[in-house]
C-alpha cells in the first residue's frame, strides 16, 4: 500500500523537527569537533591536556566565574591564544575592559574562530569556538567599542597569553 499524501507530509514532519531537536540538543562539542576540525583528541587526551576547569569550558561549554581569570587584568602587548591548541585567536591591540569579570576584544584574529547559534539559555546567542579544535571560547555581543561593536566575551581559562609583538 503506497502512503497518501497527508501521512508522507506527517512523517517528513515529525523527522524535520527529530532532525532540528537532534541540531539544537543532540551532539556534544567532542562529536562536532571530529568531523570539522584539524586538531582533535579524545575526551581522554583533552582532560590530560587541559586540566578540569579549562576541559569543562573548552570542551563541554561551561564558563568560568567572572573575575576569576588572571587574563581579564593582562594589559601587556602579546597575543591571545587558545589554551587547546595554541591557535592564535585575539591581539591585545583589540583588548578592552568590558567591566564584566571576563576578557573581552572588540575583534579576533582573521580566521581564528568560528561562531554558531547557541539556543542554550532558551534565547539565541553568538557561541564562539577555536577555528582549530572547536574548544568553546565564549560567546559574541553586539555591545562592544568601536570600531566594530561587538564584545567577544571570552572565558580566560580557555585562552593562554603569549607576551611580545600584538
Amino acid at each position: 500500500m503506497m502512503p497518501d499524501r497527508r501521512q508522507f507530509l506527517s512523517a517528513a514532519s515529525v523527522g524535520v523537527i527529530g532532525l532540528a531537536m537532534l541540531g539544537a540538543c543532540g551532539g556534544s562539542d567532542e562529536a562536532r569537533a571530529a568531523g570539522r576540525y584539524p586538531v582533535r583528541m579524545s575526551e581522554e587526551q583533552w582532560r590530560r591536556k587541559l586540566g578540569p576547569q579549562a576541559f569543562a569550558v573548552l570542551r563541554k561549554a561551561a564558563t568560568e566565574r567572572p573575575y576569576s581569570s588572571p587574563l581579564n587584568d593582562e594589559h601587556r602587548a602579546g597575543i591571545f591564544a587558545c589554551k587547546g591548541c595554541d591557535n592564535h585567536l585575539y591581539s591585545s591591540n583589540t583588548k578592552f575592559d568590558s567591566h564584566t569579570g571576563w576578557p573581552s576584544f572588540w575583534a579576533p584574529l582573521p580566521h581564528a574562530i568560528l561562531t554558531k547559534t547557541d539556543r542554550s539559555l532558551l534565547l539565541a546567542r553568538t557561541e564562539v569556538h577555536c577555528a582549530r579544535c572547536g574548544g568553546h571560547l565564549g560567546h559574541v555581543f553586539d555591545d562592544g567599542p568601536p570600531p566594530t561593536g561587538k564584545r567577544y566575551c571570552m572565558n580566560g581559562v580557555a585562552m593562554v597569553f603569549h607576551p611580545g609583538k600584538a
